[in-house]
Parts: C-alpha cells; structure tokens; sequence
C-alpha cells in the first residue's frame, strides 16, 4: 500500500460476487474522486469459488494506488474479513459496504455528513428495502428486539453499509459473527452512533447468502452481545441473581413439602420434591459459576478495558 495516509477507507467482504465488482468499482471511484480526498479500497476475498479474485486483481493491477485486495484461503465469515481489513484499514474514516450494489455508493456522501456532526459511527437505515418480505419481516423483528433489550435505537442496526471514525474500529474485538452487532458493542463502549436513510437497491448479480442458519446464529451472538455490555465485568450479578431465584423456589418449595410432610398427606413420589431438589443444586451451581467468572475477571484484570478515553490534553 502506498506511504501516504488516506482520508478515507472503503472496506469491502465479498464472497462469490464476481459479476458486481467491475461496476462497483467504476462507481465508488468516480464517487471518492469527486469527493477531492485521499482514499483507499480494501476487497476481501471471503474464500470466493467463482471468478471474484480474479476480477479483483484486474482492478487492482488497473489502479494499485487506490485499490488493496486480500484473499482468503477459504471462506471464514464476514465478521474475520471485516477484521481483517480494520486492521489494514489506514484512513481516519473507514465505510463498510457490501459487493452486491444494493448500498449506492452515492450515499457515502450522507454518512460522512453526519459524522461530521459529531458522531463515530453512522449506520445507514435501508428504509425502502429492496430485499423479499423473508428478510424483511424478520429483520424487523429483530432490530426491535434489539432497540429494546439495548437501548440503541437504530432501525436497521444489521446493515453492512456505516462509516466510523478510526479510533471506533480499530477497538472493536470482534468474533465469531458479532460483526452484525457493531453498533451496540461500540455505543457500549461511550462512541456516539446515529443514524442516516438512504437508498437501497435491487439485487442485480449473485445471491444472497441469507438463511434460517444465519438467523440462528444471529439470536445466539445476541445473547453473547447482551452479557459482553451488561455482565462481563459483573457476572456475578448475572448468575448469582439467577441462582438466588433457583435458591428461593427451592426454599419455598421445601416449605410446602414440609407442611405436607408434617401436617398433610405426606410427600410420597411427588414430582415437587425432585423439581425441588433440582432447584436448588441449580441455584448452587449458578451462584458457583458467577463466583468462578468473578475469580477469571480478577484474574485477566485490565484497567484500561474499564474505559474509553475521548480527549486528554
């Protein structure tokens, strides 16, 4: 990549979307020169079986100045290509998009405008989305769930097109598929996030990779999100409050067998009593585990992760 560091990163995954990126490029290039900045293009290659690295490197051997590829050897997911290309990333604003040509490279101009009013992450709001009512429909479902149980009120919190200051990338530790959840893991993290509408377009090449699996996958990283900004740095307070409610049953229910057993019928083969049983070993155990979280997170105690520093003079 060349010496000079750029304004702007555009950060691409693709996977298998050979038939796009000859357009694609011809319209983020006359997009990013007509905005009179320095700007790179970073592609990644998500393990792509079709002709889409190949493309990739007539575009870059066609402009190597602007344009940076990286292949992976087979295909790893979309939360690794994104991390992967932060990391190379060198622009003070990066902008994610997808290779399909649904995100109009036109609307960059809109997210940087409201970064600008002083914002780190915009995310874009699809708010006439050209996708089947398949994906629509549960989307919509999920993003409420979302803005809910977070907080972080964004209509469309899973659109792959947002721009970021920097610094916000550049924090973010990122697995598994957490790339969907970006926005919450960085307004966790004290970044201010907005959001913009902006136009959204018919899929013309390819197919989309989207599925029951993902949606699956999509509700289990949700709940991996939801400890990492609410209980990582207190799990006790998760699962000895789960625990404590395992143990109060168990009492009560204890109590109820006891009349019974005393002043009643008796127990005999009750299912309560082993449901009581159960309650409370649970209990016990939960309240273990949040002790042996606290034992973890004292010992992997960083003090710089209790904090996000904006300014220091």
């Amino acid at each position: 990549m060349n010496e000079g560091r750029p304004y702007l990163s555009i950060v691409i995954p693709l996977f298998n979307e050979e038939g796009s990126l000859q357009s694609l490029s011809e319209e983020l290039r006359a997009v990013l020169e007509a905005q009179q900045r320095p700007y790179e293009i970073i592609f990644v290659d998500d393990g792509s079986t079709d002709g889409s690295f190949a493309a990739l490197q007539r575009l870059h051997d066609a402009d190597p100045e602007h344009i940076h590829v990286i292949q992976f050897r087979r295909n790893f997911g979309k939360t690794a290509a994104l991390s992967a290309a932060f990391k190379r990333a060198r622009g003070e604003v990066v902008v994610t998009m997808d290779a399909d040509l649904q995100d109009d490279p036109r609307e960059i101009s809109k997210l940087l405008a409201k970064l600008e009013e002083g914002y780190d992450l915009v995310a874009a709001w699809r708010e006439r989305r050209q996708d089947p009512r398949s994906k629509t429909f549960p989307s919509r479902i999920a993003n409420a769930v979302v803005a809910w149980l977070t907080g972080l009120k964004l209509h469309d919190v899973n659109c792959g097109f947002k721009a970021y200051r920097g610094q916000v990338v550049r924090g973010l530790k990122l697995y598994g598929d957490l790339h969907r959840f970006i926005p919450v893991l960085a307004s966790w993290q004290g970044f201010r996030v907005a959001e913009v509408p902006v136009v959204h377009r018919p899929r013309r090449f390819g197919q989309s990779k989207y599925g029951w699996q993902r949606m699956l996958r999509s509700f289990f990283d949700f709940l991996v999100v939801l400890f990492l900004t609410h209980y990582l740095r207190r799990p006790l307070q998760l699962f000895g409050t789960l625990g404590l409610v395992c143990l109060l049953i168990g009492f009560i229910l204890g109590l109820y067998l006891a009349y019974l057993r005393f002043f009643g019928p008796g127990i005999g083969w009750r299912p309560a009593l082993f449901f009581d049983v159960m309650a409370i070993v649970v209990g016990v155990q939960l309240i273990s585990i949040g002790l042996l979280g606290e034992m973890l997170r004292n010992f992997s105690y960083h003090s710089e992760d209790e904090y996000s520093i904006h300014t220091e003079l």
